[in-house]
């Protein structure tokens, strides 16, 4: 897909993946509205780097766990663009919790994680799909994680969540073709402000036993994951599908010695 003169929504893209996205998409000459929850001064921040670049963008406050924000969200895209062509699902949320307590994980967890997770996607995929399938090329990008491969994360409803986003994006790429395509990333460890907040004191050591258990000996970036979500929305033939970028991790580690 050429990018040049389209429209995106990039929900969550004030900062990390969604803030690195919402600059690619601009990069390549793509409109974007940045959507955030609650951090406006980071958000507005990024719509600035974006209008610096030479794009229009335009910022929109809101939890996508609500289906009316959604709704409004979308119609603020198609009235600012006049168009929309791509929406990248990356708005998530999660609590740190260690897995053998299981009585910590309250209704609040699992109702605040799912909501925004995974209901949030598809509410967002419903509100943008008129829009998105007008032209007969609108792509949809979700963004799950590996821990909705492994089951390993920072909680077990946040796992959950994302092996649901996954199998999402399955059945929307069935409904939805072929005029709009849906494929997901399933990003690895991030070195960014997620994981240093949750992890703490641990994230260092965290992130250095993941690199050295990576077959490419490092973490990501969220660049990084962003230039797997520009790949999938450039790669015309391809829906249905997740990309994992975790610089080899899930596979790792690297073998020294062939198997005998």
């Amino acid at each position: 897909m050429d990018l040049s003169g389209k429209a995106a929504i990039v929900t969550g893209s004030s900062r990390g993946v969604g803030r690195a996205t919402a600059l690619a998409l601009a990069r390549r000459g793509c409109r974007v509205l940045i959507n955030y929850s609650t951090s406006r001064d980071e958000a507005e921040a990024t719509a600035a780097e974006v209008r610096a670049l030479g794009g229009k963008a335009v910022c929109f406050a809101g939890s996508v766990a609500d289906d009316a924000v959604c709704r409004a969200m979308v119609d603020a895209a198609v009235r600012e663009f006049g168009r929309l062509d791509v929406l990248v699902n990356n708005a998530g949320t999660t609590r740190f919790i260690n897995f053998p307590d299981l009585e910590a994980v309250t209704d609040d967890d699992w109702n605040r994680i799912l909501g925004v997770n995974l209901k949030g996607p598809f509410q967002c995929a419903r509100a943008a799909r008129p829009h998105l399938e007008r032209h007969g090329d609108g792509v949809i990008i979700n963004v799950a994680s590996v821990a909705g491969l492994t089951g390993a994360g920072s909680s077990i409803p946040y796992c959950a969540s994302k092996a649901a986003v996954i199998n999402l994006t399955l059945a929307l790429a069935r409904t939805l073709g072929p005029s709009i395509r849906v494929n997901a990333v399933a990003p690895g460890f991030i070195d960014g402000e997620w994981l240093r907040k949750g992890l703490g004191d641990d994230f260092e050591s965290a992130k250095e036993a993941k690199a050295k258990h990576a077959v490419l000996g490092k973490v990501c970036q969220p660049e990084d994951i962003a230039d797997g979500i520009l790949a999938l929305i450039s790669a015309d033939l391809v829906t249905g599908h997740t990309l994992v970028v975790d610089g080899g991790h899930t596979i790792g580690p690297r073998l020294s010695h062939g198997i005998k």
